[in-house]
């Protein structure tokens, strides 16, 4: 949230023409990923067809055994497919966890190796997270994924025109339902069926952040009541390549 908040402030003041410190100006890189989607179309997606009602359910920072399986447990119920996008050092450390999310079905994507604010990083930096998120992945599924969503949603147009160039797709959400601040269940449903539309990629976490020792997320819960809610309101779940056509 803190990084959030600082990217907010440092645009602020770039449009005033205040003089920013390292740090703020390495945040004055980022371009959020609505913007990349209009210059990178058919590469960078914020969201999937406006004109139809299929939605996708996406959860980051797994694989985490904390979280994980109670979400697996939630989609496996509800006959419902979704797309997590892991981390590779994760990966490694509980590889049967990710085997199970490919046995059900679901789409596993990169998330980068570590999960760093990627503005701190060269482009060749980059390459060297989501390959070894890659390998991770590989060789526990046999898959080499090819979307990616950088960690905090922050990106620079080099990153982005470099992993465009490599035949990546770029994810971000246009639902964020917070849930890994440890608000309650009821908060998540209730961001998810307020925002919620057409095409909506929503943004779920199975792992808890990497920063906190003893994090709560309650978006298995949730998944109670927004799945039915949302399939009564005509809605269909997808996988992220099925929603934007790949």
């Amino acid at each position: 949230m803190m990084k959030k908040r600082m990217a907010a402030v440092v645009f602020l003041l770039t449009l005033f023409g205040i003089c920013l410190t390292d740090s703020e100006q390495a945040y004055a890189q980022i371009v959020p990923i609505p913007t990349l989607q209009d210059e990178f179309p058919g590469s960078v997606f914020a969201h999937g067809d406006r004109e139809s009602k299929r939605i996708a359910l996406t959860f980051d920072d797994g694989p985490d055994p904390r979280f994980s399986g109670q979400v697996l447990d939630k989609l496996e119920q509800y006959d419902v497919p979704a797309t997590f996008f892991v981390l590779g050092m994760r990966a490694n450390e509980d590889p049967d966890l990710l085997s199970r999310i490919q046995a059900g079905g679901h789409e596993i994507a990169n998330h980068t190796y570590s999960h760093p604010n990627l503005t701190d990083k060269s482009v060749a930096e980059l390459e060297q997270e989501i390959n070894q998120t890659n390998d991770a992945i590989e060789s526990i599924t046999g898959n080499t994924p090819k979307l990616f969503r950088p960690p905090y949603g922050f990106i620079t147009r080099e990153q982005a025109e470099r992993l465009v160039t490599l035949g990546y797709s770029i994810i971000g959400w246009d639902v964020d339902t917070l849930d890994w601040s440890g608000i309650p269940a009821s908060e998540v449903t209730d961001t998810v069926l307020q925002d919620t539309q057409a095409g909506s990629i929503i943004l779920m976490h199975d792992g808890g952040d990497v920063d906190t020792a003893n994090p709560e997320i309650y978006s298995a819960d949730a998944l109670d009541a927004i799945i039915p809610t949302l399939q009564e309101q005509g809605y269909t779940f997808v996988t992220v390549s099925e929603l934007i056509g790949q």
